[in-house]
């Protein structure tokens, strides 16, 4: 057999020790889960998956003592050079940043020197008509000059005693009573003249106070700007590093809560998620709604939207909590139907959920979606009382009421008097609309409660019965004939014959069941 045959059958495969399989084993079981763990499933640069590597290269390097020091070597140039890249790309962003502020600058110089040509322009315009208006003043004073010394010289010459009282005729002015009532108009007129004097204008030293004063805001409003803009510029500069979390805490920390707003907010929202770390938006509403309490006025009611709908979307409900419970924000119905919606959507949740948008619906005043948040935590009893104290609910409130939360127990607190008052509502009304809406399994509940009662019951809610008409007790009693409750049915039937006499009542009789009591 030749050389070449013999190397070409006598390879074999390196063989592996047990320890070194189990080792390798560890690695590739430790590079998987910390990969899950940080979302780093695919290939990229992300810092996090630089991070696994290199120590799987630090425990390689351990293990092999054999080839520890050249592998050490390695490594460290590697670093090196991650290092380095990581560095150039840092600055080249930043200088990315800086190089498009300085492309803006040469436009912004000529709107300047435009907008400079134009306000010189108008301030000529304004400048010639200040002149020619002084000049109209200066010629009215001259001509109000002259007619009061021709009128004083007239006056001297002559003495025209006959002349009529302004404002009166011949005959009035030689009137007494014209007299004393056109002296009492004449002191009207100077009493309100008085008044107007002392409310309508004031001294001109008080306008020259007001022009400092407007002079001191104005020089307010200027530093304000100024340092709006310089704010604007630092948190751009973070912005564009990509240091969201500390972006989020200088524009919650700014002065006088410039950056708190809207546009601020949607620059946060622009970012998008970023693999791996917290969503920059969530970063900036935890930062202004954790620093609301430090000033006097709360966040506005958009924010406040804005940072319950962002907590939800992102899962965060025990950030929402805190925020409704702790913080200083400005609740609105809108805030309310959000956190409602959401608890609707997630069982899990519903009553944190409704807890907390029973919560904003109070703080607005909203008294009867405050009312259904309780109804919906099973809190019947309670919102039946809170019913009590307030007097605008109508009878399509309470329809909706029971539509919205179709359970058997506030059916029967909505129809049975209570302290002696009547009910809120009627119980067949409640029943019939029950079957419309297609709540049928309700309604047969209702309805197997009242049968166990027996015929006492039932006549005790048709005698205190003051809103429902005949016709519609006699459509409670088919539907009672046609669900099963036959007994009901008679009962009911036999109750009305009894009240209306023994003839049988019309089908067109849409009297009130009450009105043979009182006549």
């Amino acid at each position: 057999m030749s050389l070449q045959e013999v190397n070409k059958h006598a390879v074999l495969p390196p063989i592996i020790s047990r320890s070194d399989k189990e080792f390798l084993e560890s690695m590739q079981r430790y590079i998987i889960t910390e990969t899950k763990k940080v979302g780093c499933n695919e290939e990229g640069p992300a810092e996090e998956y630089y991070t696994i590597y290199r120590n799987v290269f630090d425990k390689i390097i351990d293990y092999v003592n054999s080839y520890k020091s050249i592998l050490t070597s390695i490594k460290k140039e590697y670093d090196a050079f991650i290092e380095t890249i990581k560095k150039g790309r840092r600055t080249a962003f930043y200088l990315h940043g800086k190089l498009k502020v300085m492309a803006a600058e040469p436009t912004a110089l000529v709107y300047h020197q435009r907008r400079a040509i134009q306000l010189e322009a108008k301030v000529r315009i304004i400048e010639n008509n200040s002149k020619v208006i002084q000049s109209q003043i200066e010629e009215m004073k001259q001509l109000r000059a002259e007619y009061d010394k021709k009128e004083v010289k007239l006056c001297a010459s002559t003495r025209q005693l006959w002349r009529p009282i302004p404002g009166m005729t011949l005959q009035d002015s030689v009137n007494l009573d014209a007299l004393n009532k056109y002296k009492q108009h004449l002191e009207d007129k100077y009493i309100k003249c008085k008044q107007d004097m002392s409310t309508q204008y004031v001294p001109a030293q008080k306008k020259t106070d007001l022009d400092e004063e407007m002079i001191v805001l104005l020089k307010r409003r200027d530093l304000a700007e100024s340092l709006n803009k310089d704010l604007q510029f630092r948190f751009n500069e973070l912005i564009s590093l990509g240091e969201y979390e500390k972006a989020a805490s200088f524009a919650a920390n700014s002065p006088r809560r410039i950056l708190q707003n809207i546009g601020t907010m949607n620059k946060f929202k622009a970012v998008g998620k970023i693999r791996g770390k917290p969503l920059p938006l969530l970063l900036f509403f935890e930062a202004i709604f954790s620093t609301s309490q430090a000033f006097k006025r709360p966040i506005n009611a958009d924010l406040t939207v804005e940072g319950i709908k962002c907590g939800l979307s992102e899962k965060r409900l025990d950030l929402v909590t805190h925020w409704v419970t702790q913080e200083k924000l400005t609740f609105s119905e809108k805030a309310g139907d959000i956190v409602f919606a959401y608890g609707e959507q997630n069982t899990y949740h519903r009553p944190n959920c409704l807890a907390l948008a029973q919560i904003i619906y109070n703080e607005c005043g909203l008294h009867k979606k405050a009312l259904l948040c309780l109804c919906k935590q099973g809190q019947i009893h309670e919102a039946v009382e809170q019913m009590q104290q307030f007097k605008d609910f109508t009878f399509d409130d309470l329809i909706n009421l029971i539509t919205a939360c179709p359970q058997a127990e506030l059916v029967k607190c909505l129809t049975q008097e209570r302290d002696g008052k009547p009910p809120f509502l009627s119980f067949a009304l409640a029943v019939l609309h029950l079957f419309s809406v297609d709540m049928k399994k309700v309604g047969i509940k209702l309805l197997q409660d009242v049968s166990k009662g027996g015929k006492d019951e039932i006549e005790h809610l048709v005698m205190g019965d003051s809103f429902c008409s005949l016709e519609k007790w006699q459509d409670m009693a088919n539907i009672c004939l046609q669900n099963g409750f036959e007994n009901l049915s008679n009962d009911i039937m036999s109750i009305l014959r009894s009240q209306a006499g023994v003839s049988e009542i019309s089908e067109d009789d849409s009297t009130n069941l009450m009105e043979h009591v009182f006549w």
